[in-house]
């Protein structure tokens, strides 16, 4: 039970600490999936409706998008709690030392954290999702089922950001891992369009990206009567053990190597 205690005094910090800066994340959380859905679901969404072809979809292009870009966002808010707060809780404002002086322990932490994210995650997902609806994107129940894997797409990212923190000196690090790292995942995991339209050879690579294995879950939960090439025929299992084992070695690493950085 004091592991569970312990978490939960790192989930409140964490509370109170978002409670004075929430303001700051009005436009991400709020305005940011409006203007996705406004710019790539309906303007973007138009042209490629009119389209024809073998790139034609048999869904929406605003369903598509709008069911793509959930797990993106997750992606994106998972790296970033992962990313920049850890660093600040290490390096700029060393607030991890003192949490550290206190009964709580690198494993508190990292998990506390990952509770947090989890909340995080829920409430940005939920008002994406909620956009979602509200612009036609996908029927309320599918939205409220992509809820989960979506959540759970964002604490792999985490918790693998987390570990990779851990072992970075100063911010270039992480502003690289986004250029290099997020962005080509955003724009070639099954986002915006399906990785069968991919080079050959670039195919196999976004197979095994993260970003696709929570793409696909959120798609398949959130429209169960679609098939290929919307979506795969990999099981939901297979995407869903994929996430989950990121996500446990991420805590793992994350746990290993803060101990390491913080407790020499």
């Amino acid at each position: 039970m004091a592991f569970v205690a312990n978490a939960a005094h790192v989930v409140e910090s964490e509370a109170i600490a978002y409670k004075r800066t929430w303001r700051g994340h009005i436009i991400s959380t709020f305005v940011n999936p409006i203007l996705f859905m406004a710019g790539l679901g309906i303007a973007l969404g138009a042209m490629v409706d009119r389209g024809a072809g073998e790139a034609t979809l048999p869904i929406p292009y605003l369903t598509f998008a709008a069911t793509g870009l959930l797990a993106a966002t997750a992606m994106q808010t998972g790296y970033g709690e992962g990313a920049w707060p850890v660093m600040a809780g290490i390096k700029w404002r060393k607030t991890f030392e003192a949490m550290l002086v206190t009964p709580l322990r690198v494993s508190d932490l990292v998990t506390g954290r990952l509770i947090w994210g989890a909340l995080h995650l829920t409430f940005t997902l939920g008002v994406f999702a909620a956009a979602a609806v509200a612009f036609g994107a996908v029927d309320p129940a599918g939205a409220f089922l992509a809820l989960g894997p979506a959540v759970l797409c964002g604490l792999s990212f985490q918790a693998a950001s987390t570990a990779f923190t851990a072992k970075v000196d100063d911010v270039t690090g992480l502003t690289s891992v986004m250029r290099f790292g997020i962005m080509p995942l955003f724009l070639f995991s099954g986002t915006f369009f399906p990785i069968s339209q991919l080079p050959g050879w670039m195919e196999p690579l976004a197979l095994a990206t993260p970003l696709y294995h929570g793409v696909e879950l959120v798609r398949k939960l959130a429209l169960p009567e679609v098939g290929p090439p919307v979506v795969s025929t990999i099981p939901m299992w297979a995407h869903f053990a994929y996430l989950v084992a990121l996500t446990v070695v991420g805590w793992v690493l994350a746990v290993r190597f803060l101990r390491t950085r913080l407790e020499p």
